[in-house]
């Protein structure tokens, strides 16, 4: 679950965590639709909670470098879109303000990646996200760390 420091930063309906759910549900499906680069990317939603986001991609062969390994951007992209759809789950639109990553071991043709987002923090304009990429055998590939910034206006 995510941590919190202020819960006033939270918009929609707050009646419990059934409604906070469903909120980001909305508001992840919503995003999602409107996201033509991780639908072309073969991204798929596993899992969404209030500041939590899973994403899985197949590696295709044009997602391969030189070195016959899964090019580095598209893991990047990978834990972006999670990064995304985390901090946009509670409804507010929210965008990168910086993010990090560090390749902990290669990919290749035919592995199945998952990238689990967790808000480590919110609090006004501001959050902190950490995003763990693995491949189908729960083998760490990546650790990606995104701040994200509010802006005006609500994804739904």
């Amino acid at each position: 679950m995510s941590r919190h420091s202020d819960t006033s930063a939270d918009s929609g309906p707050s009646a419990g965590p059934e409604s906070a759910q469903a909120l980001a549900e909305r508001a992840v499906e919503s995003l999602y639709v409107r996201d033509r680069a991780s639908q072309g990317l073969g991204m798929r939603i596993v899992e969404v909670a209030p500041g939590r986001a899973s994403l899985r991609m197949i590696v295709r062969p044009d997602m391969v470098n030189g070195h016959k390994i899964c090019h580095g951007g598209l893991v990047f992209t990978l834990a972006d879109s999670a990064f995304a759809f985390s901090c946009n789950s509670h409804n507010d639109n929210t965008v990168a303000a910086a993010a990090s990553i560090d390749f902990l071991a290669p990919s290749f043709e035919g592995d199945e990646l998952t990238a689990v987002a967790t808000e480590l923090w919110r609090s006004g304009r501001s959050g902190l996200y950490e995003i763990t990429v693995t491949n189908q055998r729960g083998e760490r590939i990546a650790l990606f760390r995104g701040r994200s910034h509010r802006i005006s206006g609500t994804v739904l």
